[in-house]
């Protein structure tokens, strides 16, 4: 009986053979690189630029535990990372899904039935007014397999392989963003503490201030126009620390929530007054063609990139035949006792079925220009993205070089506000000046100590912008094992 089917199972093994020689549309090619040498605002990195990498926990290179302890936080505790993490389990499972259908389909089945004919039937009737009736057990195994001869199912699995990469890449961005996040905030909040701590100072002179001219006043060697300045520019100082503390307040809440805490408990306490904010480090900086493959937004683009000119493949599979095989062997009898006997087998083997498209109103045409036209939107998408990011690496490298000379000169500006003030007070005290030249030094005093601090922290929220335009260290790394 086999020789029977021999036929078909020859034309399968052919069919199967002759697989893979052909494969429905072009081979993805990556965008190129930027063709730029350097970046504009870079300094001079050395001859090992493009080799220059941030670590994986790319943020302990500002040195601080408090922020280190906090990144850990985020990225264990973050909903946004879980999230993102379950995304990716969906695409792998989907990519799972794909791959399935390149194997053969095997499924096993049992049954148990009871049937009588009816007697007054054709067949009946031809059998004398008789019906059959009886139990029937079964057992069996059916496999059905297509064959991919022209490579169509091969590329919907490339397609589904690039969405798994690109929810990787996802998940690694939000890590990304996160992290940038909580450095961004750490340091501001840290910001807002040298300037509490300026402002408290400020207030605490000012009280002074204004007990001396009072007691001047009382003593007849002021006037009361010296008593009221003195009392504004106190009242002001107090002023101004309420605000710097609701600022802190809200950037605060916005830390605890990054780190996935409730923003109703405290979550850092203010930085000593003695405590200065450090010189942010030198972030190592890489040429744009490493920007591609640092950066996961542009990883993930790539990779959505790829899934689009698969699917294209995919739609014009639909033009060509495709190729089934089917089979299945079993028992089956009357009696249960004899299910296992070999007058019980029953297979079959085939058929070997080919289906070919002729008429379907257009349908596989406009699908196939459907997967072209997203094709081409995913470039054109992920050009935007490319030069979306060198701008951001430009923006971050101009920050970092304009902060730094904006310090530098602002230090000669806090050091001349500081001299200004002792002068006006000196005079004040010997009677040469008014109280008025000790309000306005005092006023340029402050707000050269502020601008100052400002400056401080913008340099250091600078140094995050490179470090996250970069690309960071979004690479799988010990200190992100928590999110896998």
């Amino acid at each position: 009986m086999i020789k029977r089917f021999l036929p078909s199972l020859l034309a399968g093994a052919l069919a199967a053979a002759l697989a893979g020689c052909a494969t429905v549309g072009a081979d993805f090619q990556a965008p190129g690189a930027p063709s730029a040498p350097a970046f504009r605002h870079a300094a001079d990195a050395g001859a090992n630029a493009d080799g220059a990498r941030l670590p994986a926990a790319w943020w302990t290179v500002f040195g601080d535990a408090t922020l280190d302890s906090l990144e850990q936080r985020a990225l264990h505790d973050n909903p946004g990372v879980k999230a993102a993490a379950q995304r990716l389990l969906q695409a792998q499972a989907q990519l799972g899904v794909a791959r399935a259908g390149q194997l053969p389909a095997v499924s096993v089945s049992t049954g148990v039935s009871n049937t009588r004919t009816s007697a007054e039937t054709a067949q009946g009737r031809a059998l004398g007014g008789r019906s059959i009736e009886g139990d029937n057990f079964s057992v069996g195994a059916s496999l059905s397999y297509e064959l991919d001869l022209w490579g169509r199912v091969r590329r919907a699995v490339e397609a589904a392989d690039a969405q798994a990469l690109a929810a990787q890449d996802d998940r690694d961005g939000v890590i990304l963003l996160l992290s940038g996040q909580v450095a961004s905030s750490y340091w501001q909040l840290r910001g807002l503490d040298a300037e509490l701590a300026i402002l408290r100072d400020a207030l605490g002179t000012r009280q002074e201030a204004q007990d001396l001219v009072e007691a001047r006043f009382k003593a007849g060697l002021s006037n009361e126009l010296d008593v009221s300045r003195a009392r504004i520019e106190r009242a002001n100082a107090e002023a101004d620390l309420h605000e710097v503390q609701r600022q802190r307040n809200l950037v605060e809440h916005a830390l605890a929530t990054l780190v996935g805490a409730s923003p109703s408990a405290p979550l850092l306490p203010a930085a000593a007054p003695a405590a200065r904010l450090p010189q942010p480090p030198m972030v190592p900086v890489g040429l744009p063609a490493s920007l591609v493959g640092r950066r996961p937004d542009l990883a993930a683009s790539v990779a959505q990139l790829r899934a689009a000119n698969a699917q294209v493949g995919v739609a014009e599979g639909a033009f060509y035949p495709s190729v089934s095989l089917t089979g299945n062997f079993g028992f089956a009898s009357e009696d249960l006792r004899d299910l296992a006997s070999g007058g019980a087998r029953q297979f079959s083997a085939g058929p070997l079925a080919l289906s070919l498209p002729l008429f379907d109103a257009g349908r596989n045409r406009a699908n196939l220009a459907l997967a072209r036209a997203r094709y081409e939107e995913a470039r054109a998408s992920h050009e935007t993205r490319l030069l979306g990011a060198l701008r951001e690496v430009e923006d971050a490298l101009s920050d970092v070089e304009q902060r730094q000379k904006q310090g530098e000169v602002q230090a000669q500006s806090q050091q001349a506000a500081a001299r200004a003030l002792l002068v006006a007070q000196a005079r004040y005290e010997r009677g040469v000046s008014t109280y008025l030249d000790v309000t306005d030094a005092q006023r340029s005093a402050l707000a050269a100590d502020r601008a100052a601090a400002q400056i401080r922290t913008q340099r250091l929220l600078a140094s995050v912008a490179v470090a996250r335009a970069l690309g960071g260290g979004w690479e799988q790394g010990p200190a992100l094992a928590a999110v896998r």
